[in-house]
């Protein structure tokens, strides 16, 4: 069983930065496919980026292509997503999401284990 713990959300002017963190307890992330997913109010959840099981991959939405970053340190067991250039658009809930053996990493219903989800606001 693995458990997942966001931090890092918060309100922020447009054009700053946050920086998510989805801590895991239970086996390691470093055997599992990683996922961000966010839903703003009245939208459905969507892929904000994702990284294959053994970290070949890398896919980002193209909304956030070239202002945000998915990371994963093996070591302290924790992934990352760096989002620069913050638009009022990008205000949503934020859940992180891991799979050992997503048959497609990009689709949200391939994840069994999902964090409690973290607000982020952007202000403009």
């Amino acid at each position: 069983q693995v458990h997942l713990i966001e931090s890092g959300g918060g309100l922020v002017q447009a054009g700053g930065s946050l920086r998510l963190s989805c801590a895991a307890s239970g086996p390691t992330l470093s055997r599992s496919a990683l996922g961000w997913f966010r839903q703003a109010p009245g939208k459905g959840r969507e892929l904000v980026a994702a990284i294959s099981r053994n970290g070949g991959q890398i896919y980002y939405a193209d909304s956030v292509k070239g202002r945000f970053t998915i990371s994963r340190d093996r070591v302290d067991n924790i992934m990352s997503l760096q989002m620069n250039s913050l638009k009022p658009e990008d205000t949503a809930v934020y859940y992180c999401a891991a799979d050992a053996f997503p048959l497609d990493f990009r689709l949200s219903s391939e994840y069994d284990y999902w964090g409690q989800g973290t607000q982020v606001t952007v202000s403009s």
